[in-house]
């Protein structure tokens, strides 16, 4: 199959992938989500097979659930480029894209305030965050980041409400919605993987799809779950307006938006000139988090060795 891009940037999510069915699954140093780091690694590398197979070149990985430490890379196909942990810039999180032409979604959640399956934005401690009178998504914060770099969103996977929210916001994207309505036990995950592998590979056609860039200005309305007291401490801690548990951020364009999102809910000013060294230690904890995944699913990972070690079907 021809394809209209080389390097593809998957930005990956646990909440929509097809191992978390519950909070407890999502939460760092749990049992459940020790499970659902093999299963959420599983998603990403059907997909990440399924690319290769039809022509794409490159492919980057970027694990943006809570430490960024969620994919195991020995279940990760190679050449496959794994970004784990987060870096300052140029794009929040990732660093420097380089020459990535397109990106992908997996494993996505809704909205916060919205009824997506486990629905936040940047976190939980937000209950609801509109920008312009609309609630805003993960997708729309990351897509919005990529666009100075020409980076086309073109395909998309979370919960239906989450693939809604999408599709109405980034114009002709594609998406592979993953139904959670009836829990685990009738859910197929191979029959899904390979649904949700075709879908991205049929989204390399993607065309119609530009970067996402938006115009400001831009007005944000924030409100915190636990309530007045913390909205008034985290306005006077940024110089935000504050009015009972809501915050307001006004912007000039998306990035700046962004910025003070970020400080909103992960940041103190000392802790944002200290930046280098948070982010080496919490990248820190999140990879001995993940050395603990791996004691705790050494079986799993071993028989997946020893299946992994056997040929490929020619296609």
């Amino acid at each position: 199959m021809a394809t209209n891009f080389d390097h593809i940037l998957i930005i990956a999510d646990i909440e929509g992938s097809s191992g978390c069915w519950d909070y407890r699954a999502s939460k760092f140093m749990t049992e459940e989500w020790s499970r659902a780091c093999v299963e959420m690694t599983l998603d990403v590398n059907a997909v990440v097979r399924a690319l290769f197979d039809a022509g794409v070149k490159q492919v980057t990985v970027k694990d943006f659930h809570r430490t960024g430490y969620n994919l195991l890379p020995q279940m990760i196909d190679p050449p496959t480029r794994l970004v784990p942990g987060y870096q300052q810039g140029p794009v929040a999180g990732l660093g420097d894209p380089g020459d990535i032409e397109a990106v992908m979604f997996l494993g996505m959640h809704a909205a916060s305030g919205t009824e997506g399956f486990m629905a936040h934005t940047l976190t939980s401690r937000i209950i609801w965050l509109e920008v312009n009178r609309k609630p805003l998504a993960e997708v729309e914060l990351f897509s919005a980041s990529l666009a100075p770099y020409g980076i086309r969103p073109i395909f998309f996977s979370g919960c239906p409400t989450a693939c809604a929210q999408a599709q109405a916001t980034i114009a002709g994207i594609h998406s592979y919605p993953i139904d959670k309505s009836h829990g685990p036990a009738l859910f197929d995950a191979h029959l899904w993987r390979s649904g949700l592998a075709n879908a991205a590979v049929q989204s390399l056609n993607n065309l119609e799809t530009e970067p996402y860039a938006v115009s400001g200005p831009f007005r944000a309305e924030v409100t915190m779950w636990d309530g007045e007291r913390s909205a008034r401490k985290l306005a006077q801690r940024w110089g935000f307006v504050q009015e009972g548990g809501r915050i307001f951020i006004e912007a000039l364009d998306f990035h700046e938006l962004y910025r003070n999102l970020i400080r909103l809910c992960y940041l103190t000013p000392l802790t944002e000139k200290t930046l280098p060294w948070g982010l080496f230690f919490y990248n820190l904890t999140g990879w001995l988090g993940l050395q603990w995944v791996r004691l705790r699913q050494r079986p799993v990972l071993k028989r997946y060795k020893l299946s992994a070690q056997k040929p490929r079907p020619s296609r």
